[in-house]
This record gives C-alpha cells, structure tokens and sequence, in this order.
C-alpha cells in the first residue's frame, strides 16, 4: 500500500519542481534579455545572428545546469527557489564580468555576428552554471 502512495507523491514532487523550474526558466530568459543591452531575441529571429543564439543558448544552458543542482540538492520549495534566484544573479554577474572585464567589446561583437565572442560568452556561462550546480551540494 506504501508504494502507490510514494509513487504518486513523487509525482506531485516532481511536477512541482519541473513547474516551478519552467516559470524559473522563462522568467531567466525574460530578465537577461532585459540585462544585456543587445536585444538578442531581435538578432536571432530577425537577423539570424548565430553569434547571438550561441551566446545566449549558452547563458540558457548555464542557469539551467545550475537549476538542476538547485533542485538535486534543496529541502524544500522555498529551498530551491532561494537557490535558483542565486543562480539567477550568477549568471547575470558572468555576463557583467565578461562585458566589463574580459571582453569590453562583446555587445558590439555579437551585434555583428562574431561567433567567437557567442562562443566565449557561452562557455563562460556553461561554466558558471557548472560551478553553481556544483556548490550548491551542501
């Protein structure tokens, strides 16, 4: 009688998490497009920018690695989500890290196609969600 009820509670569990994960998701989408000071959805759909959809395919993936650890490793709802905000802010700062520090020109290049400027942001961004993910195991 046991298992039917941890199965279905599971269930609950999971499509909990995996909801809150998508909002999580769309709302990472929406606020570093607001971030960055190039309109990315712009340079992909209209321009077909490749630089542009590495770039931030990659900042997608990083958060998305960094909520998977979020949710692995949480306790609670309250838990992750406090996980995932942090997670949220670590990417925006890889961006801002990148812009400022590293590749001062990274906006321009991207705006113009530069794939190599969409694959270092990627990377970068890959890498801080790797390291999110990874601290987070507490």
């Amino acid at each position: 009688m046991d298992q039917p009820y941890d199965l279905m509670t599971g269930i609950l569990h999971f499509g909990t998490y995996f909801g809150l994960s998508m909002v999580l998701l769309v709302a990472f989408k929406f606020l570093y497009t607001l971030v960055t000071p190039h309109d990315e959805w712009k340079l992909i759909r209209e321009q077909n920018n490749t630089a542009a959809a590495i770039g931030f395919g990659g900042a997608v993936l990083g958060f998305a690695i960094a909520l998977g650890g979020a949710a692995s490793n949480s306790v609670s709802l309250v838990d992750f989500g406090t996980w995932a905000l942090i997670a949220l802010v670590a990417q925006i700062i890889a961006f801002a890290i990148i812009r400022f520090l590293f590749m001062p020109q990274v906006v321009s290049r991207i705006e113009d196609g530069e794939i190599s400027a969409g694959v270092m942001l990627a990377a970068t961004t890959i890498s801080v969600g790797v390291l999110n993910a990874a601290c987070m195991s507490y």
